[in-house]
């Protein structure tokens, strides 16, 4: 990806709902023949990394180009091999085990299986942040089978500029 082709963007518009928070950006003279989806996968408990995998399943399916940029607990989840644990903030204790009891009843699919899925309907990538990989004690070889890429910000950055659609989770 290294950056080449893309262009500088302009935020033109923040807004925050929850934990998540939307960035509307225009492009300056980017290729727009392929919209850009770009989620900032940070959060890992379960309910987040959910949206995560939805979220970046649907804008595959769509024919968006995206790209799901792991972060540290994101990192540490996937490198000791529990993505799909059904785990909560602890704000809602009270009510995960009747969550995880429906989700496990309505055979929701795994958020590993969604991010394979969204590699199969269309252009996905998973990339592993290196800062990220070294703040949490993360070797690049505990993730190298279930990400596309390690990179580090300045790539990241360059690969995510211009992007249609930007998420922090």
């Amino acid at each position: 990806m290294g950056g080449a082709g893309y262009e500088p963007v302009e935020v033109i518009e923040n807004s925050k709902i929850g934990a998540i928070t939307f960035v509307r950006t225009e492009s300056l003279g980017n290729d727009a023949s392929k919209a850009r989806f770009v989620i900032y996968a940070h959060n890992a408990t379960y309910d987040k990394l959910h949206q995560v995998a939805t979220l970046g399943l649907t804008a595959a399916a769509m024919g968006k180009d995206v790209i799901v940029v792991l972060l540290f607990w994101t990192i540490k989840k996937l490198a000791e091999g529990r993505l799909n644990d059904l785990d909560f903030p602890p704000e809602y204790a009270a009510q995960a085990p009747e969550v995880a009891r429906l989700i496990r009843e309505r055979k929701v699919p795994l958020i590993s299986d969604m991010f394979k899925e969204a590699k199969q309907v269309g252009q996905f990538k998973l990339v592993a942040c290196s800062a990220g990989l070294e703040y949490m004690g993360v070797d690049a070889q505990a993730v190298n089978d279930s990400v596309d890429e390690v990179m580090g910000l300045p790539a990241i950055l360059a690969a995510c500029a211009g992007a249609e659609t930007t998420l922090f989770i």
